[in-house]
């Protein structure tokens, strides 16, 4: 393995852990940050320089990560995505604001701004999930254009994976650039969101982690948020954000926060698993963390005007 873990395989409690939430740190600055899952530069700039000119931290995450979502070069976001088995592109997210208020859609066709559709959600109506065609009637409600999701080059490389496909999980076949994005304003109101394509040639119907609040995302303005990419079943039985957020309650830093949820996904494993994960995470004084199993991990961050890509520790 690349490093030691705290806490690792859960043996991390907590209650145990010698820091309590009075210890919680305090603002490092003014200015605003903004952290994204692998290497996401255009979207960071535009969160970022959004709250350098006062947008609120809601408002920049949905614009940024509708910055992927409309890259058809970013073959798990949005437009251009891998389909499903059956060839269609269905797409999931969530977003959380500072309040903890939370929407999301699943298994939604045919709209690309899936985040901002989640953002609707959450303010103009009374639930939390919409899925299917309902969250796609939803959209045309609001004004959302029908678009044709499936580019020629996803379709192309469908048929190529029908050739030889056994119709089995294929572990590891997308490139798992599902974008998670935190913000942190400079008013120090924290917002996320998560949207994907999902796992390329997944099941017709499946949906991950990337829409799930607790799994996928999770916000907790009193604390941190932290959010997830990689294979979303291993995400789901961990409810690996919440974790997080709820170790940096406890005295954790981002850091070692994200040690300890892939920690946790690592003690339900046999050997070193085949499939990756990775969090990236960030507390109220805006300290930042990120961690994954394997290598190849990276995230962006919004500094001094600039976004830096920055590679991931990692367990293996």
């Amino acid at each position: 393995m690349g490093m030691a873990i705290s806490g690792f395989f859960g043996i991390g409690s907590l209650h145990g852990h010698p820091h309590s939430r009075n210890t919680l740190p305090k603002r490092l600055s003014d200015h605003p940050i903004s952290i994204g899952t692998w290497n996401c530069p255009d979207a960071i700039l535009t969160s970022g320089q959004l709250m350098e000119g006062g947008t609120p931290s809601l408002e920049a995450v949905v614009k940024g990560v509708a910055v992927e979502e409309a890259n058809e070069n970013n073959t798990t976001v949005g437009i251009g995505a891998s389909p499903d088995r059956s060839g269609r592109v269905t797409l999931d997210a969530c977003v959380m604001n500072s309040n903890g208020d939370c929407g999301a859609v699943m298994a939604v066709e045919n709209i690309v701004h899936v985040a901002r559709l989640a953002q609707h959600v959450m303010e103009d109506t009374p639930h939390v999930n919409l899925v299917g065609l309902g969250a796609e009637e939803f959209a045309y409600s609001k004004g959302f254009p029908k678009t044709q999701l499936l580019s020629m080059a996803a379709e192309k490389r469908w048929k190529a994976w029908l050739q030889k496909s056994e119709f089995t999980p294929k572990i590891n076949v997308e490139n798992h650039d599902t974008i998670g994005m935190l913000c942190l304003d400079a008013q120090g109101k924290l917002s996320g969101s998560c949207t994907t394509s999902g796992l390329a040639y997944k099941m017709k119907g499946r949906v991950g982690d990337s829409p799930i609040i607790g799994s996928g995302l999770f916000v907790d303005n009193q604390v941190g948020a932290a959010t997830a990419t990689g294979l979303g079943e291993a995400v789901i039985k961990t409810v690996g954000s919440f974790l997080i957020v709820e170790l940096m309650r406890n005295g954790w830093s981002p850091q070692k926060a994200c040690e300890e949820a892939i920690g946790r996904i690592l003690s339900q494993q046999t050997g070193k698993p085949d499939f990756q994960v990775g969090f990236i995470a960030i507390n109220i004084a805006g300290e930042r963390g990120a961690f994954s199993i394997h290598k190849g991990f990276s995230f962006t961050h919004y500094e001094s005007g600039k976004a830096i890509n920055v590679p991931s520790s990692s367990a293996y």
